[in-house]
């Protein structure tokens, strides 16, 4: 007599375990990747940047990950077909060798809506069979404009996926500010698990242990999502500036474009340091400055990228005519 096995484990295929990281535009999502990197090493990372300049990879650049940059628009719209063939060629690269990451940690952009990205990951056959979805990560700040959550379909969108939401930035803000967030979060992500971070820091256990979920799978294909009506823009700065002019110039621009300047950020180089400058402002705040570490394939040639609602006229001309008329 013949013995049949009903087992299937033989034919089972192991899934790589995928993170998502969203939340709306300066709200610490980089940072808080870095942090995370330090403590889950074995990590392959895609970033997706609405700019055409990748910035945010700077603050990864102590880590020696697999790294790959989506730039130019959002993984929701743009570039959502780009996301496939990138994860099916990690996928080959983990299949043939030694499985070099164990993970890997999506970061959207800034005014990205996940759902295009967790409709990827659960509906098309060969991605579903091979990744197995975590779940999203949604960072708010605690300084946000709290307007952004009604002006901003994108802000509420991130919270409204989250399993977990962590409120960065709380050093920065008063208990009134804290209070009236976490207000709009009791509100936009009822279910979701709160965390708190402190320039970037927290239990990164408590962050990837994710309690088992059921999401429903929408019966129909999910349409084109309309245009976000972000702009952005970006510079080279071919030669060092000192940073008190380049300060001025942003804080300018800060000041005369509260509402239209969502986000800036970018890495400048100044007299006399070959060590660049990581340049950040959100939410009507311009942060300190970091010295990033040098590496080999630093060009020396500064790059500055802000993203506005709408357009404004005029605004890369403007910010260099700052930049040369604040002669110090």
């Amino acid at each position: 007599m013949k013995n049949y096995s009903l087992s299937s484990s033989a034919n089972a295929i192991e899934r790589i375990p995928v993170f998502i990281i969203s939340g709306f535009l300066g709200s610490g999502k980089t940072t808080l990747l870095n942090r995370l990197l330090s403590h889950a090493p074995k990590s392959a990372v895609i970033i997706n940047e609405f700019g055409t300049t990748p910035i945010d990879q700077q603050l990864l650049r102590e880590h020696k990950v697999p790294l790959s940059t989506l730039v130019g628009g959002c993984l929701c719209c743009q570039v959502r077909g780009s996301l496939t063939p990138l994860l099916k060629n990690l996928r080959m690269a983990w299949d043939s060798g030694d499985k070099p990451f164990e993970r890997v940690i999506i970061e959207t952009s800034g005014v990205a809506n996940p759902e295009p990205v967790l409709d990827i990951l659960l509906r098309e056959r060969w991605i579903a069979k091979r990744y197995s979805l975590q779940g999203v990560i949604t960072t708010v700040s605690a300084v946000m404009d709290e307007d952004y959550f009604d002006y901003f379909p994108e802000a509420q969108a991130a919270c409204a996926w989250a399993d977990t939401v962590v409120m960065t930035q709380t050093d920065l803000a008063t208990d009134q500010q804290i209070e009236r967030i976490s207000a709009r979060l009791d509100q936009l992500a009822p279910a979701a698990t709160r965390l708190t971070a402190v320039q970037g820091e927290l239990d990164h256990s408590a962050l990837l242990n994710f309690p088992k979920k059921f999401r429903r799978l929408r019966d129909t294909e999910l349409t084109d999502l309309p245009d976000h009506g972000f702009s952005s823009i970006a510079l080279q700065l071919e030669h060092p500036i000192p940073w008190e002019r380049i300060q001025k110039a942003l804080e300018y621009l800060i000041v005369h474009y509260p509402k239209q300047l969502i986000r800036l950020k970018g890495m400048v180089y100044t007299p006399g340091q070959n060590q660049p400058l990581l340049v950040q402002g959100a939410a009507g705040r311009l942060y300190p400055a970091t010295r990033l570490p040098v590496r080999t394939s630093d060009d020396g040639i500064g790059r500055l990228v802000i993203i506005t609602q709408g357009g404004v006229k005029d605004l890369a001309e403007e910010l260099m005519a700052q930049l040369r008329s604040n002669n110090l």
